[in-house]
């Protein structure tokens, strides 16, 4: 090669490397090209992988590195859990805080809590008017702190489980990362099983079966949440538009048929009622706050300046509105299985098939807005996977090197393998897997609540927010983490679950009622002040 050419090659190559450790993604709503990002300081810079491990020498280095750059240059996200510093946010003047408001209404309105509602009746024995106001006041009051959490993206440009650090401190927010990283694929195990029964339910006979319908929809959402934050709020921007119209569809054909009057719980002595509904209410909870585990995720990008309150108010207006919708009327389908044999008929076959029974007045037309309903589910699972391929990285130095891109690949991966093997057991990975989750995400908005208006607000020490990956600069972590296993033990004397119902749940009724967050949250929120107080006086701070 003639010399010249060459080191004009190797020019370009450096230049291209350069504008990718430098350049950060973009996310593009409405945004003003006067209002580009600075660039991406050096140190906090998103190095591929191999670049690191072997000076990318490799030719997998090298391949990697050029598909890196082409995310660059198209906008996509290259970007991991480094934070993203405020003058590296876009303009949101134009659509930004409809955008907050569309992201959660379009995350949750979703058939997974259409499903999740079916079980009011059916799995508790509360009739529809119990079953509606445990479900819409449960999700109010999840809500609360996923909105809390959503705050802080905009001011510290931190992941939500790099932000954890702050409370539990370096080596105690590995564990709260463990625990998020298996409600978000727990999560898309439920979301996945649920678009397979659909679509399963959909075609001709059942000749597609759940195990395909599961994969279609993994695959779809891969392709989604690989290119990273622009794509996926450009997704969520509109996916909300065709489940709106086809709920209000499927209320419409099926709201008929609803049984308003039934009463499941006929029969069960008031303790019971009482106990079925404090645990279908925690339920309903639980399936709100466990967004906060990844609340502040998609909201780093906008300016530190955003208002707090703003992006609250609109938080829980998207999520509640939302959870209203799909839970109502799952209820109402639950509610009609006793008279109505061709929906105790599909419900027997799956939860889904539920769902698709509802739109049968429509035929063939019906038969296609059931494939929109379970392609919609897509929306929900999308935000998990993303959120799990950046707290994969907060594990540890050796995870960050691994790029964001392989963390959602290998977590699509794994929630699929994980929705085959479970796909006959929806119903009892629903009311296992979601309360329980739900304990451990109070016990740590107890402690963080504490931690900001106690520790930081209170006494003016402020945070750090440039400290994300300096474990001397962030706490200990032994307070809160005594704090942790102190609410997990009051959890645990008060949970209701079918394999399990804690000394004092087992006070409330037949089958328990379940406390076990609000219980867990109490005490964890009693006894981190004096902890942290004395972690304080040790520590000389």
């Amino acid at each position: 090669m003639d010399p010249e050419r060459e080191a004009g090659s190797r020019r370009k190559e450096d230049h291209d490397t350069e504008m990718l450790n430098r350049r950060p993604p973009v996310p593009d709503f409405g945004k003003d090209s006067s209002h580009e990002p600075a660039s991406l300081p050096n140190d906090d810079a998103p190095i591929a992988a191999n670049d690191r491990a072997d000076g990318g020498t490799s030719k997998l280095a090298k391949s990697w590195r050029a598909f890196e750059r082409a995310l660059v240059r198209y906008n996509f996200e290259a970007r991991g859990i480094q934070r993203v510093l405020p003058d590296q946010r876009h303009d949101m003047r134009q659509l930004g805080l409809m955008q907050i408001l569309l992201l959660w209404f379009s995350i949750n309105l979703a058939a997974n809590n259409l499903t999740l509602g079916m079980l009011g009746p059916t799995v508790f024995y509360l009739p529809f008017l119990d079953s509606s106001l445990c479900a819409v006041f449960g999700a109010l009051l999840g809500s609360l702190p996923v909105a809390y959490i959503a705050t802080f993206g905009p001011r510290s440009g931190n992941r939500t489980m790099v932000f954890a650090r702050y409370s539990m401190g370096w080596w105690p927010a590995k564990l709260v990362v463990v625990l998020t990283l298996i409600v978000l694929l727990g999560y898309c195990i439920l979301d996945a099983v649920i678009a397979g029964q659909i679509l399963s339910a959909v075609s001709a006979n059942g000749d597609l079966s759940v195990v395909v319908g599961i994969v279609i929809t993994a695959v779809i959402t891969w392709l989604v949440t690989v290119f990273g934050y622009s794509i996926f709020h450009w997704y969520e921007r509109w996916a909300w538009l065709p489940q709106l119209v086809v709920i209000l569809v499927l209320a419409g054909v099926a709201g008929k048929r609803f049984d308003l009057h039934a009463d499941p719980s006929a029969g069960l002595d008031g303790r019971t009622i009482t106990g079925n509904r404090l645990s279908f209410f925690s339920l309903c909870y639980s399936a709100a706050v466990t967004y906060s585990c990844a609340g502040a995720d998609y909201f780093v990008y906008y300016p530190e300046a955003t208002s707090k309150w703003t992006v609250f108010s609109v938080t829980v207006i998207g999520l509640v509105t939302s959870f209203t919708l799909e839970f109502v009327i799952g209820i109402g389908l639950a509610s009609g299985i006793a008279s109505n044999p061709s929906w105790a008929d599909a419900y027997g076959v799956s939860q889904g098939a539920l769902a698709v029974e509802g739109f049968r007045p429509l035929g063939a037309f019906g038969s296609f807005l059931s494939v929109i309903l379970a392609l919609g589910l897509v929306a929900n699972l999308v935000a998990p996977t993303y959120s799990s391929g950046v707290d994969f990285q907060v594990l540890g130095r050796v995870f960050e090197r691994v790029p964001r891109v392989v963390w959602n690949t290998v977590g699509v991966a794994i929630y699929t393998v994980c929705a085959i093997a479970g796909r006959e057991h929806l119903a009892a990975i629903f009311t296992n897997f979601l309360a329980l989750m739900g304990y451990w995400v109070s016990i740590w908005i107890a402690i963080v609540m504490e931690e900001h208006l106690i520790f930081r607000k209170w006494r003016q020490v402020g945070w750090n927010w440039d400290a994300w990956n300096d474990r001397r600069k962030l706490p200990v972590g032994i307070a809160a983490l005594i704090a942790f296993l102190v609410g997990w033990a009051g959890a645990i004397l008060c949970m209701a679950q079918v394999w399990y119902i804690g000394p004092l749940a087992a006070l409330v009724g037949e089958y328990g009622g379940d406390m076990g967050n609000y219980v867990g949250f109490t005490w964890a929120g009693l006894v981190y002040p004096p902890l942290r107080w004395l972690e304080l006086q040790k520590l000389g701070r």
